[in-house]
């Protein structure tokens, strides 16, 4: 059955898991007005909630790419399954064109479904390589949040933008994971969520991961952290990333870039925080990254009601661009890097 299945539920902290074959997740949509845990073995199902939202965030879009590739072999066990393997990585990668964990991903999976053979035990092989990812990537966003939880001081006053918790990855997530590490090690800390327009992951995503955490927060536009900045009220700044260049040039979500020009007139560190898969090695520079435009009906609407005039010209890059040199360090599973970045 695809769709919405009564009484499902995951782990605590976790926004993807896999069952029998099938792979769950929270339909982020929907969130924070209704929790809808959706099953499926479609995997068409899985990239149409990618391009839609459904499922977002870096880690999490490229764990559900390979997850569906999974099912997909199970699905087709008897009936061609690489053929339908490979015809699903295809389909998945047309979803989303910025983050490199969909990529890394669905290459590494295309590698195993294609060196595999039937006689090889192919879906048992399929299944355990995508498994292998979303263990890894629980595994990573742990390590994330360790390294960047010691920048975390005790009382410091924190600056953020979309949503990098567990709604974003497989496991914690990465910088909403150094969060939950400091507040589970006792730190009284407070977090600035920017609002995130326009699809407001921050008020919708990361203010009902907050609340449900019992971590103390402010939800502020967008507009506003500049000014908070200005006034002395954040002490650092953390930020995830779809895709980090070689040169540790960083696409995140659109208003990345002006926190971090409002960080460096006033003294803020500004961290980001990624798994190492997101750092592109045959990608030099920001140049090369791809930055996605989404529908005019994005901006020019806010919960489904218009705000502008019909017909509006709108512009809406999901992305922006913060070059490495504003950059006070990029945190992964390895450790802290420091600039200047050299990752090729």
């Amino acid at each position: 059955m695809n769709g919405s299945v009564e009484k499902l539920t995951l782990p605590p902290r976790r926004s993807i898991d896999w069952k029998a074959g099938r792979i769950r997740f929270i339909d982020q949509r929907l969130l924070p007005g209704k929790l809808k845990i959706v099953e499926t073995d479609d995997w068409r199902v899985i990239a149409a909630a990618i391009k839609g939202l459904g499922l977002r965030g870096a880690p999490l879009i490229g764990v559900a790419a390979a997850l569906a590739v999974a099912a997909t072999a199970v699905k087709f066990r008897t009936s061609n399954p690489q053929r339908k393997v490979l015809s699903a990585i295809d389909g998945l990668y047309a979803t989303r064109p910025t983050a490199v964990n969909l990529s890394w991903s669905l290459e590494r999976m295309r590698e195993v479904a294609t060196q595999a053979t039937e006689e090889e035990d192919f879906v048992e092989t399929v299944v355990k390589d995508a498994r292998k990812i979303l263990k890894d990537d629980r595994a990573r966003c742990r390590a994330v949040g360790g390294n960047g939880s010691r920048l975390i001081g005790d009382g410091a006053n924190i600056l953020t933008i979309c949503n990098t918790g567990f709604l974003a990855a497989a496991g914690e997530g990465t910088a909403l994971a150094a969060i939950y590490q400091a507040h589970d090690m006792g730190r009284k800390i407070h977090v600035y969520a920017c609002e995130t327009r326009p699809l407001l992951q921050g008020a919708r995503l990361t203010a009902w991961e907050l609340k449900n955490a019992g971590i103390p927060f402010t939800l502020i536009v967008d507009s506003a952290a500049a000014y908070l900045c200005a006034i002395g009220r954040v002490d650092l700044c953390i930020v995830g990333a779809d895709r980090i260049a070689a040169n540790g040039d960083t696409a995140n979500k659109i208003g990345s870039y002006q926190l971090a020009l409002a960080a460096g007139e006033h003294d803020i560190p500004y961290y980001v925080a990624a798994p190492e898969s997101s750092i592109d090695r045959n990608c030099p520079d920001a140049g090369c990254i791809p930055i996605e435009e989404r529908a005019p009906a994005e901006v020019a609407t806010c919960g489904g009601r218009g705000i502008a005039p019909a017909d509006t010209s709108t512009w809406n890059p999901a992305f922006d661009i913060v070059p490495a040199r504003m950059i006070s360090g990029i945190i992964t599973e390895k450790g802290v890097h420091h600039p200047p970045f050299n990752f090729a």
